[in-house]
């Protein structure tokens, strides 16, 4: 099986270089973009399994370049921040980063976010099949989700969250796990941003079509049933 491909946009070079040989190492393959225009330049041209992006980078900053990455892919990025600012982190999730580190981070930690990211998406690439309860119904190839046939618009971590939720149908999702397996960090053990995602989902899908799709379980979690 061909390694898989990594890129690193990181404007400190030693810190790029350091990376690069560290991933390197671990059987990654690695390319290397210090500025903002160069990353995206990559990141569109080339095919990648996972991209490290730092957020203050010249040229164009990564919060932008993310933006523009997702326009037309799924990737998996990991953002970098120097400093550990919250706006930063959620403005990077909500544009549709997949985790995020503060600098500076122990290179096992980076590392093992690596890995979770690169095995989530082997489970969802891994999942073909249309996923449906009532009249909703989310594609994951065509990364789709409709409700009676009217397109529903969600951000990339409304569809991860959504998504997951059918996956396991009727069955209850604590927070904890639901912040596991989507988010794929510990959020500082805050699982109030669960509750703020489901809550967009509920407009978006349970209020504006009256239909009660996604069920608080109190005390637990979270269920789609497929009975109203």
């Amino acid at each position: 099986m061909a390694a898989q491909r990594i890129l690193i946009v990181e404007d400190e070079v030693k810190i790029a270089r350091f990376l690069e040989l560290e991933l390197g190492h671990e059987g990654y393959t690695v390319d290397q973009a210090h500025d903002g225009k160069e990353g995206l330049s990559k990141a569109t041209v080339n095919k990648y399994d996972l991209i490290v992006l730092d957020i203050m980078l010249p040229s164009m900053n990564g919060i932008e370049v993310l933006r523009k990455i997702r326009q037309g892919s799924d990737v998996p990025v990991i953002m970098l921040t120097a400093k550990d600012e919250v706006m930063d982190k959620v403005i990077g999730l909500d544009m549709g980063a997949d985790d995020y580190i503060t600098k500076p981070f122990a290179i096992e930690e980076l590392l093992a976010r690596i890995r979770t990211a690169l095995k989530r998406r082997i489970v969802r690439n891994g999942n073909t099949k249309v996923l449906s309860a009532n009249e909703l119904q989310l594609d994951p190839d065509k990364y789709s989700v409709t409700f009676a046939n009217e397109p529903v618009e969600l951000t990339k971590r409304e569809f991860d969250l959504l998504m997951y939720l059918l996956e396991n149908k009727n069955i209850v999702l604590t927070r904890e796990k639901l912040l596991e397996m989507v988010w794929g960090f510990d959020y500082l053990g805050d699982t109030n941003v669960v509750d703020v995602y489901i809550r967009y989902l509920r407009s978006k899908i349970d209020e504006k079509y009256n239909r009660k799709i996604i069920h608080t379980i109190r005390g637990v979690g979270y269920t789609i049933k497929d009975e109203d």
